[in-house]
């Protein structure tokens, strides 16, 4: 089957230097998966904590499946994220001692499951924000160049 994209948290490339991603199954609920396979997701204020040993996505938003009844989920719940026990001790000892910030990258279909990157990030100045933006800019500006000359 492969992979399929679903949706990119793209505000996160923009406010943050990702230092390292992990891949993580969800706990996902009734017609939940039905909703992420339509893209009705949405990543504003999300992030990922560490507690009591296993890792739950926050603030992670699924819409409610339309063709849904009486049993669909909530919206704006908890969702546990799979994964090893190591990768968890490992991401939160970095978020404890560096002050890093896990936050949701990206969310895909890996072989009909729901999967989501984690990325380990740490927040950009205003000044990087605002070099980054000229930097890009400065190479469409480049690239539209080139393509007027051939």
């Amino acid at each position: 089957m492969g992979i399929k994209s679903v949706a990119r948290n793209r505000k996160a490339w923009h406010n943050y230097e990702v230092i390292e991603k992990v891949e993580a199954g969800l706990v996902l609920t009734g017609t939940e998966i039905k909703s992420i396979r339509d893209g009705k997701v949405n990543f504003k204020d999300s992030f990922a904590i560490v507690k009591n040993g296993e890792m739950w996505l926050m603030g992670f938003s699924i819409s409610v499946y339309s063709h849904g009844n009486i049993w669909n989920h909530d919206e704006e719940r908890a969702r546990k994220l799979l994964l090893h026990k190591k990768e968890i001790l490992k991401l939160y000892q970095k978020i404890k001692e560096r002050g890093f910030t896990l936050t949701p990258l990206e969310i895909y279909l890996k072989d009909g499951r729901a999967k989501i990157t984690i990325a380990l990030v740490k927040g950009k100045a205003l000044y990087d924000k605002r070099e980054a933006l000229k930097k890009k800019d400065q190479e469409r500006d480049v690239r539209r160049m080139t393509e007027r000359y051939r």
